[in-house]
């Protein structure tokens, strides 16, 4: 599962893709726009700040804006900066990787290679997909039951 902070992060992220070479956007439009509590999205932007996606403008007319082009920001790498890895379990993390607690040996776990094969596909997946990307937004899955 993504942690609300990864979820917030991408929103936040798309949110100044989608205004790319406009100018440098207002938190509180951001927060607005986004729903994201200001102060979580004050913390959000900052990290982002620091590790070079967003450049913070100070002033009257400050804000935030990217601080690269979106088809050069990459979902995973989003991902692996706020959440430290793709895998939905410890032991299939490539950068941070633990083993499990009450598991069967790593070689006998068919599950390891079952989310080291997802880990795998999702990674390359999200790597090839960056915030240029049209994404698509699909109806709620109430409105489809009939």
């Amino acid at each position: 599962m993504l942690s609300q902070k990864t979820r917030y992060t991408i929103r936040a992220l798309q949110h100044l893709a989608d205004h790319w070479q406009q100018g440098a956007m207002r938190l509180d439009l951001i927060a607005e726009a986004q729903n994201i509590p200001r102060k979580f999205l004050t913390v959000i932007l900052s990290e982002m700040v620091r590790e070079g996606l967003v450049i913070s403008h100070r002033g009257r007319e400050g804000g935030y804006e990217l601080a690269l082009a979106p088809c050069d920001i990459r979902y995973g790498d989003i991902i692996r900066l706020t959440r430290g890895s793709l895998a939905l379990v410890p032991c299939a993390s490539r950068n941070a990787y633990e083993h499990c607690p009450n598991c069967l040996p790593e070689a006998d776990c068919r599950l390891r290679g079952l989310m080291l094969t997802l880990r795998d596909e999702m990674a390359a997946m999200l790597d090839r997909m960056t915030l240029a990307d049209a994404i698509v937004v699909e109806p709620p899955f109430e409105d489809l039951a009939d």
